[in-house]
């Protein structure tokens, strides 16, 4: 008798495996809330990604003081001002980056964003090694109202891990 495993190698049985990957990239929206999370993102905006596009946000008290329209206030690494409507209607996902102790105010208004686009939104928390545990803690009161997967990264190394299992 032959075993099922054997079965499943012939050539026969070969001709019905579906012969496309298993999944696909995903559109991910990665947004820097501070300048600590810009420095951390920029360099990995330059590797090769499938599904990414990386921004920065304008920080709360300016965003809320500007006048600007709500949905006009992320930058994308050229610098160029993006449309924050339409980039996370265009999302399988958002991903925020925030430096542990800093300004993440403004994932409020992304999560607002998200909310009206049925999108989920992730949230790193990335602290410094001299960043006290209070400044991880209020980092973390900040996002977790918002954010359905928050994760206190550690570094870099962690972020980009962390995308490409999200497979972005």
């Amino acid at each position: 008798m032959q075993s099922e495993s054997a079965r499943m190698t012939t050539a026969h049985e070969a001709g019905f495996r579906v012969q496309a990957p298993n999944s696909r990239p995903r559109a991910a929206k990665v947004i820097a809330l501070d300048a600590t999370a810009a420095a951390l993102l920029e360099p990995i905006s330059r590797a090769t990604w499938h599904g990414a596009a990386f921004f920065t946000s304008m920080n709360f008290t300016a965003l809320t003081t500007s006048g600007q329209p709500l949905d006009a206030w992320l930058k994308d690494v050229a610098g160029h001002t993006m449309n924050l409507m339409s980039e996370v209607a265009a999302a399988d996902f958002v991903v925020v980056v925030a430096g542990a102790g800093e300004d993440a105010r403004a994932v409020s208004v992304i999560a607002d964003a998200c909310r009206m686009h049925s999108k989920t939104l992730v949230g790193l928390i990335v602290p410094r090694a001299d960043d006290s545990d209070e400044a991880i803690t209020a980092s973390l009161k900040e996002l977790r109202p918002y954010a359905k997967m928050l994760v206190v990264a550690n570094g870099a190394d962690y972020i980009e891990a962390m995308l490409t299992a999200l497979r972005a």
